[in-house]
């Protein structure tokens, strides 16, 4: 890598790769083998999911967005809307602009190269880096439509590193080297922040109120998974041993770090040093980042053809998803706010649902392990009655809503990260699938 990426010495933790890993059997039954013809999925036929699946996102997602959320003229994306499409603001959220860059740059690069897809993409990255901080310093939270800045630079690296996520998958979409040595020097930029004693100091406040304990900072899950998905991105790219380390070191934290052995569950925040804080926020679970997490896990196992990492990912994968399940009402609870207390919040989050989609499905493609086909569908059994909007006259799928998914009649977003990267990636694979004549990769074997 060109040495304006700003090499850092972290690199060299765990440069070698994963190690200690270990399963916790979570259902009494030793990992299932893999079968050679996957079939039907529950009741959905491959058939049947990739035309549904291309149904949510050609003919319910990309129009909405097109006509009431995209800023064609100026670039950016203008999420603040009501169901019917009114728009509430034309304020520019950064960390959704890079989100739209990804999404709109893979549905080129993988589905449909048409280039109004790209132009959507392009004109975005250029109203971003029109607006590139200097140095160290990190993006604006928000803009005006015309683009500057509103409020205060925020404390996290979330932003920044949705936006070198977007670029990255530019890079990829339209060839250009370039942009991947920027989507990287975001990146490094990012961990040496992360990595500067009282990172999120005051991360804890939000959980355990104004009165938290003083703090030099906090090791977060949700920014150790940017970093990983980023890393394995760019690594799909070209290889790189810069990255390769990053990828290397993120897939260590997660899964000894933040792994909790007691419990089988992956904590969402650590002390500074990566041992636990010996109050309530290790007892703070967050079952969406861990979605995200474990298969961003899965899909760099599949990477480096590494069948033990992805096994171990896949089977705590599982006890997860059979931890977070309301089986009263159905589908998944976001939050548990206590571990050893079972305090949970009870709302029902579409992100949540759908990023354990994508997690299942790949378990699916790269084993057909019975148990992720019947999760599967009854996930997105549940998950088709609940959150489409069409059933109710509008477009895309509720964004968030109570324990039942009551449906309310005005909301003020239009989400264009989680919904549409699950229908892409999900159709992707199920595509794969299909190419080998319904087979599991084999990749494993």
């Amino acid at each position: 890598m060109k040495n304006k990426m700003k090499r850092r010495t972290f690199l060299s933790l765990s440069a070698a790769g994963t190690t200690g890993l270990s399963v916790v059997p979570t259902s009494g039954e030793p990992p299932a083998k893999p079968v050679k013809k996957i079939g039907k999925i529950g009741d959905y036929s491959l058939d049947d999911l990739r035309t549904l699946y291309r149904s949510d996102l050609f003919e319910d997602f990309l129009p909405f967005f097109d006509r009431y959320v995209i800023d064609h003229e100026l670039g950016g994306f203008m999420c603040t809307v009501d169901r019917d499409g009114a728009r509430l603001s034309t304020e520019k959220r950064a960390g959704y602009a890079g989100r739209g860059i990804m999404v709109y740059s893979c549905l080129y690069r993988y589905l449909d190269p048409n280039p109004k897809y790209l132009d959507v993409a392009q004109k975005t990255l250029e109203f971003l880096m029109r607006a590139r901080p200097q140095g160290d310093a990190l993006w604006a939270e928000s803009f005006t439509r015309e683009g500057k800045p509103l409020g205060g630079t925020p404390q996290s690296v979330n932003t920044d590193m949705y936006i070198a996520d977007g670029i990255s998958e530019y890079a990829h979409a339209n060839g250009d080297e370039q942009y991947w040595e920027t989507a990287g020097e975001i990146l490094f930029k990012c961990l040496k922040i992360y990595d500067t004693p009282g990172y999120l100091a005051d991360a804890g406040k939000g959980i355990l109120g104004e009165n938290a304990p003083a703090s030099n900072g906090f090791a977060v899950m949700d920014d150790w998974m940017l970093f990983l998905r980023l890393a394995t991105r760019m690594l799909e790219f070209k290889s790189d041993p810069e990255v390769e380390s990053v990828a290397n070191r993120c897939v260590d934290t997660i899964m000894n770090n933040f792994y909790n052995t007691g419990s089988g569950l992956i904590n969402e925040f650590l002390n500074r040093d990566l041992s636990r804080p010996d109050n309530d926020l290790a007892q703070y679970i967050s079952f969406g980042n861990n979605f995200q997490a474990q298969w961003h896990v899965l899909y760099e196992a599949v990477r480096r053809k590494d069948k033990k990492l992805f096994d171990t990912a896949a089977e705590r994968f599982r006890h997860h998803i059979e931890t977070a399940w309301d089986d009263v009402y159905g589908g998944f609870f976001g939050t548990l706010s206590n571990v050893d207390k079972n305090i949970w919040a009870l709302d029902k989050i579409a992100y949540v649902q759908e990023e354990s989609l994508i997690g299942l499905l790949c378990i699916i493609e790269h084993t057909g392990a019975e148990w992720a086909r019947e999760w599967f569908s009854r996930i997105y059994a549940y998950v088709r009655g609940k959150f489409p909007l069409k059933q109710y006259g509008f477009s895309l799928w509720i964004v968030s809503s109570d324990r039942k998914v009551t449906f309310v009649r005005h909301a003020n977003r239009a989400e264009n990260f989680h919904h549409p990267r699950h229908l892409l990636l999900n159709l992707l694979a199920i595509g794969r699938i299909n190419k080998r004549g319904g087979k599991t990769s084999g990749i494993f074997a």
